[in-house]
């Protein structure tokens, strides 16, 4: 969810969304991502109950809510403490304090069996980027803490100076695609040893040695997204939302998802094209294969021109759409 300044929206096609200049927007918090494209993916119903399982800013919650009769309802999860100060005044909102991984608890506790939608934008949004306190971006030389959710868990720096050479050689590889990733374990656990690591300033010494001339920031690029996922257990949260959205949807609720890398994009697409995180689509005794989803694009969808001119941090996102389908 890249979050850069709160855009007032209102309900419009995706073509009349994108023509809209910055000197149109409320400065307060974000910019929705792909914000008429998954307005419309969602074919909201205005007696509905949706879920916006990352809140963040408010801004695609804000679209649905204007979509919305006054029996419909949304659910809005974030965990993180910042993302309250944006719940808006609506009696037909309930905002979640707690991570996606549990849906289902937290619709049970609500009482809600079904849901028409579900939208998850997911990544790390601009604000957490910009502020130097929470060790986002190799921008800054503030604490390597990483945490969505700053109130528990262990920071970035816990794990650089706790984790074995094995399981930070592992995270950056199968998470940040990093092609030096034992030697850059190597050097780490070598580095700490003389003194902890509790910087970003600290981290890109160690690192920057390990990057080649031509690609200094996308290697930094890399190196942080594979820490910040480790730090957050971002690929089995989404595992977990993912299955268990596919039982909380109704026959004809959609599923729109919203990704930033290669690694969620490949999940997202593979579940929504088998209804199993494994992307296995087994075919019973005849050969028949079959699919709780029905895909409404065939390919995923990307910002225009437009949208990532306006705003530049949209240009990596990817939106997938299926609905849920009644398997006979």
């Amino acid at each position: 969810m890249y979050i850069f300044t709160y855009l007032k929206l209102p309900t419009t096609t995706c073509a009349a969304v994108n023509e809209l200049r910055m000197n149109e927007v409320e400065v307060c918090y974000h910019i929705p991502v792909l914000f008429g494209e998954s307005m419309d993916g969602l074919n909201i119903r205005p007696s509905g109950v949706y879920v916006d399982l990352t809140f963040g800013g408010g801004g695609h919650a804000r679209g649905i809510l204007e979509r919305l009769g006054r029996e419909g309802r949304l659910y809005g999860f974030d965990q993180d403490a910042d993302a309250e100060a944006n719940i808006p005044a609506d009696d037909r909102f309930v905002f979640v304090r707690g991570n996606f991984r549990y849906l289902s608890n937290f619709m049970r506790y609500h009482g809600v069996a079904q849901v028409d939608g579900i939208l998850a934008d997911l990544g790390v949004s601009s604000h957490h980027f910009d502020d130097e306190a929470r060790g986002f971006s190799f921008r800054f030389d503030g604490d390597l803490d990483m945490r969505m959710n700053n109130r528990a868990g262990k920071t970035a720096a816990d794990i650089l100076n706790a984790c074995s050479e094995e399981t930070l050689a592992s995270a950056f590889h199968c998470f940040g695609e990093v092609k030096s990733a034992r030697k850059l374990a190597a050097g780490i656990v070598a580095s700490r040893t003389a003194a902890p690591i509790r910087t970003t300033g600290d981290l890109l010494q160690i690192v920057k040695p390990f990057a080649g001339w031509d690609n200094d920031r996308k290697f930094l690029a890399r190196v942080f997204q594979a820490l910040r996922i480790q730090v957050n257990d971002e690929m089995q949260a989404l595992r977990e939302m993912l299955t268990q959205a596919l039982h909380l949807l109704k026959p004809g609720g959609r599923l729109a998802v919203i990704t930033y890398h290669s690694l969620e994009d490949r999940l997202v697409k593979n579940f929504l094209r088998t209804g199993n995180v494994d992307g296995q689509n087994p075919s019973d005794v005849f050969g028949n294969r079959s699919t709780p989803f029905r895909l409404i694009h065939g390919r995923s969808i990307t910002p225009s021109a437009e949208e990532i001119d306006h705003n530049p941090r949209a240009r990596s996102a990817r939106l997938r759409i299926a609905e849920k389908i009644t398997i006979r």
